[in-house]
């Protein structure tokens, strides 16, 4: 299998947001994942491909005060030249991420989004197992999610783990206002949901190899 997962670190930032912006070009406010980073209740993680790679994005220098100084006052002792600019840092190619939000014994699914090219391919199935996997560490009993009404392929995945619908968010999504249709699942600890999890995961596994 050529893809794994792992936590989201600050290094994924820029390729995440640009995932977001693809995934979700109307939602409004945009998320703010370097915040979530830093919320305790939040947790993320990402789907990469192990055979690409990204160029790390470029830091922008800081201004040399010094250099500065010394243009004005030429008694300042300039600073040395600097070094040829170090090589460009190699970052693991993301193809995805999910995130929940933990509130008590519930973990919530704020989202699941995988690039448009990857789409298909089973790596939201993918990216789903490993967020139950995460909610269960976290001893979460069960999942919660709010998934827009026409998004019937996402809603027949959610149904396929074992998510029902419990309810409905009238004009939820800002955009268009458009409802949204609330799933949770059963006890994710009980016995009939891992063995349907089991089953599914074995799979995906078949799938994806």
């Amino acid at each position: 299998m050529i893809y794994s997962i792992r936590p989201m670190g600050k290094e994924d930032l820029d390729q995440i947001n640009g995932i977001d912006r693809e995934a979700f070009p109307t939602q409004w406010p945009p998320a703010n994942y370097q915040q979530e980073l830093q919320n305790r209740l939040a947790h993320y993680l990402v789907a990469f491909d192990g055979t690409r790679t990204v160029d790390a994005p470029i830091a922008k220098p800081r201004k040399n005060i010094l250099g500065m100084f010394s243009r004005i006052m030429p008694w300042v002792k300039r600073p040395p030249p600097q070094d040829a600019p170090l090589p460009r840092v190699k970052l693991q190619y993301i193809v995805g991420f999910s995130g929940i939000w933990m509130m008590v014994d519930e973990a919530h699914i704020t989202n699941i989004a995988v690039r448009q090219q990857y789409q298909g391919m089973g790596l939201g199935e993918l990216l789903l197992i490993a967020t139950i996997d995460l909610s269960r560490e976290l001893k979460a009993s069960f999942l919660t999610l709010e998934v827009r009404a026409s998004n019937l392929v996402a809603q027949n995945l959610y149904s396929k783990y074992g998510f029902m619908k419990t309810g409905v968010r009238r004009s939820y999504y800002l955009d268009n206002r458009e409802d949204a249709i609330i799933m949770s699942t059963e006890s994710i600890k009980s016995e009939s949901f891992q063995l349907r999890l089991k089953e599914l995961r074995e799979a995906l596994t078949k799938k994806l190899d």
